[in-house]
């Protein structure tokens, strides 16, 4: 009798990931391969997607080789995805451009015109979300205005995990966690509403089929699985959003539970049962039925490898090394606040003026100090969101935190101790691609529904409590680090010569 196998993909913002999973979320195998990032004029930021698919392509295959696994042992597949990435595809399925990422700034005229001309309000009451670069919005307006050629060609506009389905079925699709990226997008309904994205000058025909996220859109085609090792007529389900995926990896299924991830692209993902809405936040559908997560989204958790590249060279074991350098130092860094800034910032302040700031440094700061306060200024970042959250009466219980900075156990704490919150950490590594894989085993029936399949597939490995002392210092040093921006805001647009 063979072991019923489901892989994973993560298309995520600077490289993919695959793993390959027993029912049980054991993690038989997993690969990383990274994929360049291209900066073709200031404020642009593209990724090619057929690196996205070469790179899966070939993660597979090695899984595979590495595994000694039979193709037919895949029984699903499913693919996750970063958000706001541009893809528009010809008649053939093929991507007319580089996709434009979710870091592309260049729409800040096209979304500021949209407001203008549609209203706020108007767009807001229907996608919950606000108009900015992030999304897709702008971009395809972008496009329009800048290479109205390639609009013209355009068949269709897709984004990450479905551009790599349609890749897999040669079937074009939308996943309800991803719609959020189109503002013509009912976030309530979860559906299209084809009369504003005529106002907004989008053509409907363009937007793809929507589907549930552990929906099969199809079967591994031909061509794909000679191209990937995949066996044809593997089920392929819709996939979501990486950051509902992780949610749903990580095991936060109930409202109040939160999902906590440090990365390059960091946030959290509040689970609800009802779509509440909040301009500074980011609303979708979770890819679990009948909940959505509220998410911040934040562009500081790459600060250490910042600090790394620019500072340390080829220092073998850094990230140990720093984390023990930093964990002598008290909380609060002893006086160093950190605004981690480093790329603007996205929720809550959506500020792409905004930058990376350290008050507070003196002759005897050091290494350590600075690599605690970035920690800890990550993990305010990570409060302002949860507090502009409870603002608008979202409740929360208990955080789960995935991500490379999950490993850290002294970030970890900071993060408990800051939030005043208990942190659930499972398979930190794994989460995302765990979450797609649980999606593809619920669209063949697998599991029975999510809460089973969270039960029999994610474990936590290690639970941090608040220390009550820190968390009452670190109230204080919220409060300077809200003013230091505030203080500083203004500024900031005067400092890009």
């Amino acid at each position: 009798m063979t072991i019923p196998y489901l892989l994973g993909i993560d298309i995520g913002t600077s490289g993919c990931k695959v793993g390959l999973f027993t029912v049980d979320g054991e993690l038989r195998c997993q690969a990383s391969q990274a994929y360049e990032t291209h900066y073709p004029e200031p404020g642009g930021v593209e990724q090619n997607p057929d690196d996205w698919w070469n790179a899966a392509s070939t993660l597979i295959r090695r899984i595979i080789r590495e595994t000694g696994i039979a193709p037919r042992e895949i029984k699903a597949v499913g693919v996750d995805g970063q958000s706001g990435a541009l893809v528009p595809v010809d008649q053939r399925g093929r991507p007319l451009i580089r996709a434009m990422t979710w870091l592309d700034r260049r729409t800040v005229r096209q979304c500021e015109a949209l407001i203008g001309q549609i209203g706020f309000e108007t767009l807001f009451s229907v996608s919950g979300n606000p108009v900015t670069p992030t999304y897709v919005t702008g971009k395809i307006l972008w496009l329009k205005e800048r290479k109205p050629e390639v609009y013209k060609e355009t068949r269709m506009i897709l984004q990450s995990n479905g551009y790599m389905v349609y890749r897999l079925t040669g079937r074009p699709s939308l996943d309800v966690s991803q719609g959020n990226g189109i503002h013509a997008f009912d976030i309530a309904a979860c559906r299209w509403d084809e009369a504003l994205a005529e106002r907004i000058g989008i053509d409907p025909r363009v937007l793809p089929p929507i589907h549930e996220c552990h929906e099969v859109v199809g079967e591994v085609t031909a061509r794909a699985a000679e191209e990937t090792g995949l066996a044809p007529g593997t089920p392929v389900v819709a996939g979501g959003l990486d950051a509902a995926c992780a949610t749903l990896g990580a095991g936060a299924l109930h409202p109040g539970e939160v999902q906590e991830q440090g990365g390059q692209a960091g946030g959290m993902s509040i689970v609800m049962d009802w779509p509440i809405k909040n301009e500074r936040l980011i609303l979708s559908r979770h890819v679990v039925p009948g909940r959505w997560i509220l998410q911040g989204g934040t562009v500081g958790g790459g600060s250490l490898n910042w600090l790394k590249r620019t500072f340390a060279g080829n220092e073998p074991d850094f990230f140990n090394a720093v984390e023990e350098e930093a964990s002598r130092v008290k909380a609060g860094s002893d006086g160093l606040v950190f605004l981690p800034y480093m790329s603007g910032e996205r929720s809550p302040i959506w500020d792409p003026d905004a930058r990376g700031v350290f008050v507070g440094l003196d002759y005897s700061k050091t290494r350590g100090h600075i690599v605690r306060a970035i920690m800890e200024g990550c993990a305010l970042a990570l409060q302002h969101n949860l507090k502009t959250a409870e603002q608008s009466g979202v409740s929360i219980r208990t955080l789960h935190c995935v991500g490379g900075a999950a490993n850290s156990r002294l970030w970890t704490q900071i993060k408990a101790d800051v939030t005043g919150k208990l942190m659930k950490v499972p398979s930190s590594d794994s989460a995302t691609t765990l979450g797609a894989a649980i999606l593809a085993g619920l669209g063949i029936g697998l599991y029975r529904d999510a809460e089973e399949a969270v039960r029999r597939a994610v474990r936590i490995r290690r639970e941090h409590r608040p220390d009550e002392a820190n968390h009452a210092l670190y109230r204080k040093i919220y409060g300077i680090y809200i003013e230091t921006y505030e203080r500083l805001k203004d500024m900031f647009p005067r400092m890009g010569w």
